[in-house]
């Protein structure tokens, strides 16, 4: 959590009040060893409020709102070695953590267990990170002593599946975890889930599957293993875990949290008659259950039943409102409920291309929580319709209370006057905002990539560079610059080490795919070129990606292939810039 210099002095102050005299000495020499002084359990020490430690506090709070965690971190830390005081050493913890520095972190984690011996969240954070840092010695067997002591078995069980999830190598958590289950242990349901949690984790879907097998084994009733049998088993075999899931909903009718997830993977797989057969069991064995009419309005609007949706949606509105006018307002979620409600009425209109309806819908959302993202959405529906001046109007009324809204008013403008071709004006917008607001990553992406439009690659290069500096895990930033050189077919060597570091934060993002599919066809790697490509148009069949994975198929020889792609490509998106230029090239037409 970042404060304002006011609230760090606040919190800190009301810390003080509760450190009791006498103080103890405030330089290294003076103070006694740690293992000298006694700490009382729950307690911290007694030390005297000084300037100095009160410059040292702000100044690397201060720090950490700057995003400077690393010497933020190590201020406390240092703070927490002179104090003695293990809430310091925790909070160093935890902007290490958050700074992804481990080091300092397990440096931090070390230190608050010395300071505070009894913790047991100290002592599992120091062993999960000093574990992440690849020393894992003594971290199963401690998980295991703590199993074993407890009298509460799965509660233990629960927690080592908690610490060892924090590790950052998931599969060295799984190892963990299996070492520190042990056999004792092993007959307990809790174990095996807690293992099939950890092998989901660690990608390996079949023993998740089978470790939620087996605790459905030893406990046929548990409904968190059958959960997990159905989470895990409709990756791997979909007909068998939703006939299993069917069976136990058969002996349990009142499992409503499994029915509803067996319901969401059913409208994915695109089986909706089936789920509103067991929404219309569930609602009439539960007919006070109102919620269900919106999971109801749900599954039709997947499957198309435009009019079943709204007349459900209608009715579940009707309800909510009763709600809010029999009850406190405040003490019910019904304005909430009415919003959720009205969204989907939206999606309904602008499927149904009854754009009015939509942006009338938008103006009945009364919940201040998502007010200003509806007017955000209606000026852009606005927009679409041609009325640009309501639509500036729209978003001028808006009151923006924090940067993060001003920046998407501003992003919300630019994206409408790009959408009506009014490129130049865009680029004014967010030259505008730019310098109103220099650090927001948002605002220069979007900028960066209007003057690609423009042709004015090397302010799109600075831009983009700066980004990646202020938001080193953007992967978007890392893949639009090596795509961008890979397209204009210069600095090929850099555009990979782009497109690689895109990949690791993204590895199956199908924009980065199709970037790093396009790099190697540019470097004559055709084979590769089609994997990634395939790959890419898996996960997105647009047009951009169609008119790249043709052109390559094209270069194989596979004339054939090429067309159909194309050719689909086209169906989809007829006026695609990038596609039409492609099939001009080759001489294919579709019209």
């Amino acid at each position: 959590m970042k404060y304002s210099m006011y609230a760090a002095y606040a919190v800190l102050t009301a810390c003080c009040l509760q450190w009791p005299a006498p103080a103890i000495a405030q330089t290294h020499k003076a103070r006694q060893p740690v293992e000298e002084i006694h700490l009382r359990a729950g307690h911290p020490p007694a030390v005297k409020l000084t300037a100095d430690i009160l410059y040292r506090f702000l100044a690397a709070e201060i720090a950490a709102q700057r995003g400077d965690l690393g010497a933020a971190s190590q201020t406390l830390l240092d703070l927490s070695k002179d104090t003695l005081d293990p809430r310091l050493a925790k909070r160093a913890f935890q902007l290490a953590m958050v700074g992804h520095d481990m080091q300092g972190a397990l440096d931090a984690a070390r230190q608050w267990v010395l300071l505070a011996p009894g913790d047991p969240q100290a002592v599992a954070s120091s062993l999960a990170v000093a574990a992440s840092n690849g020393d894992t010695t003594g971290l199963a067997a401690a998980l295991w002593d703590r199993i074993e002591k407890a009298p509460d078995k799965q509660a233990a069980i629960a927690q080592a599946a908690v610490i060892a999830s924090k590790m950052q190598d998931k599969r060295l958590a799984l190892d963990v975890l299996d070492q520190a289950l042990r056999a004792p242990v092993r007959s307990l349901p809790a174990a095996h889930l807690a293992l099939a949690d950890a092998s989901w984790a660690a990608g390996k879907p079949d023993r998740a599957l089978s470790e939620a097998q087996t605790a459905m084994k030893l406990d046929p009733n548990s409904r968190d293993a059958a959960q997990r049998v159905l989470e895990y088993g409709v990756k791997i075999n979909p007909a068998q875990a939703i006939s299993v899931t069917r069976g136990f909903i058969a002996k349990h009718p009142d499992a409503r949290k499994l029915q509803l997830m067996l319901i969401n993977h059913l409208v994915a797989l695109h089986e909706t008659d089936q789920a509103l057969d067991i929404l219309h069991t569930m609602r009439q064995r539960a007919p006070e259950d109102f919620d269900l009419l919106y999971t109801e309005a749900e599954v039709n609007f997947h499957a198309g039943r435009y009019d079943q949706a709204k007349t459900l949606l209608g009715h579940y509105i009707n309800v909510q409102a009763q709600r809010g006018r029999s009850f406190n307002t405040n003490a019910t979620d019904a304005q909430a409920d009415i919003s959720d409600a009205r969204l989907l009425l939206v999606q309904i209109a602008e499927k149904q291309n009854n754009l009015d309806e939509a942006i009338h819908q938008l103006g009945l959302i009364d919940d201040p929580t998502v007010r200003f993202q509806a007017h955000i959405h209606m000026a852009v529906l606005q927009a679409r319709k041609g009325d640009m001046t309501t639509a500036r109007k729209t978003l001028a009324a808006l009151k923006p209370q924090t940067l993060h809204e001003r920046a998407v008013v501003a992003l919300s403008l630019a994206s409408i006057y790009r959408n009506s071709g009014r490129t130049d004006d865009a680029v004014k917008v967010l030259s505008d905002a730019d310098k109103a607001m220099p650090d927001t990553p948002e605002i220069k992406y979007d900028l960066a990539m209007l003057y690609v439009l423009q042709g004015k690659y090397d302010e799109f290069e600075t831009l983009m560079q700066r980004v990646i500096e202020l938001d080193p895990d953007n992967a978007n930033a890392y893949n639009s610059l090596g795509y961008t050189y890979a397209d204009r077919n210069i600095k090929l060597d850099e555009a990979h080490d782009l497109l690689e570091h895109a990949l690791e934060l993204e590895p199956n993002n199908p924009f980065i795919l199709d970037s790093m599919g396009w790099y190697l066809y540019r470097v004559d790697d055709l084979d590769g070129a089609l994997d990634y490509l395939q790959r890419s148009y898996r996960k997105l069949p647009s047009a951009d990606v169609a008119a790249h994975l043709g052109e390559v198929l094209w270069k194989l020889k596979r004339h054939t292939k090429a067309r159909e792609i194309w050719h689909d490509g086209f169906k989809k998106d007829p006026k695609n810039e990038s596609l039409l230029k492609t099939l001009k090239r080759f001489g294919v037409s579709f019209k």
